[in-house]
């Protein structure tokens, strides 16, 4: 949200539109503050607005529709805060779910519009928190995600799972046991870095660079690369000696040498353009790479 913009929003009397307010989005309290004061649509006054939207493609009623609803948008969103995400990043996801539900709102079915946009607010608020509560994605397929949203409120006690529990879970939701201790031991986790940090708490978790195995040293691993790198470098040199002794030396002086020359350095020795010598040495790497790709 923006620290300096306001947004007018407007009232009806009657068919006209009139300023009731001022959105304030300086700090998030101020914002929820002024949302609270914006007046809650009657159901006439909900029909005619989106009968315009729908019929009309009228803007203003769109927004009149979104505005009213804030702080629906605001109460769902606070529910989601045990994520430890930003009430701010909530609120403005589950907008964004609001205004896509105004769109898709129906006037002649009956329902009022908060009731139809729940469902939005919160499908959009629960992508937020799948995408940024961890940097490991937790829930990709249909039943984790159900389970990640659900696997709290479930729990009764601290602590894992009973036996008992976990099939009284799995037969709630209506997913597999072994799906419900994966999701749970999940959930447990934490982001760590590879290498940790500096200041870790010796106490605390070790990163995962000091207990995965280094293989680089590894006998097998050390001499399949070393191998490797003897053959690359016998195929390099016999390349080498399909080139002119002038190619040689400029991408001798140019790359194997511990003191590389320029582009001008070697136009001055050769009596060519640095153009040339650009050229020069760019066919010679053509030609080496056709030699090393056969």
């Amino acid at each position: 949200m923006s620290d300096t913009m306001t947004a007018t929003i407007d009232g009806a009397a009657d068919q006209d539109i009139a300023a009731v307010g001022t959105l304030a989005t300086g700090t998030i309290d101020a914002y929820i503050s002024s949302a609270y004061q914006i007046p809650v649509l009657t159901a006439e006054e909900e029909r005619e607005l989106a009968l315009r939207l729908r019929d009309n493609n009228d803007m203003m009623a769109a927004r009149r529709l979104v505005l009213s609803h804030l702080r629906f948008v605001i109460r769902i969103a606070r529910g989601y805060l045990g994520y430890g995400l930003p009430l701010p990043d909530l609120i403005q996801e589950g907008t964004v779910g609001l205004m896509k539900a105004v769109r898709r709102f129906e006037p002649d079915v009956g329902v009022r519009l908060v009731s139809f946009a729940v469902h939005w607010i919160r499908a959009e608020i629960h992508e937020y928190i799948l995408r940024n509560w961890r940097i490991v994605k937790v829930a990709t397929t249909k039943a984790q995600r159900k389970l990640f949203f659900n696997l709290r409120s479930a729990k009764k006690r601290l602590g894992w799972f009973t036996h008992q529990e976990v099939q009284a879970v799995a037969a709630d939701l209506g997913v597999k046991p072994e799906t419900v201790l994966e999701m749970e031991s999940r959930l447990s986790s934490h982001d760590m870095a590879f290498d940790g940090h500096d200041d870790d708490d010796e106490d605390g978790p070790s990163a995962p660079s000091t207990y995965l195995p280094d293989m680089r040293m590894e006998p097998a691993t050390a001499l399949e690369r070393e191998d490797s790198d003897s053959y690359q470098r016998e195929r390099l040199f016999a390349a080498l000696k399909g080139l002119d002794e002038r190619s040689k030396t400029i991408l001798r002086e140019r790359w194997l040498n511990e003191k590389k020359l320029t582009l001008h350095e070697l136009a001055q020795q050769f009596g060519v353009s640095a153009e040339r010598i650009r050229q020069i040495e760019k066919n010679a790497m053509n030609k080496l790479r056709m030699q090393l790709e056969l």
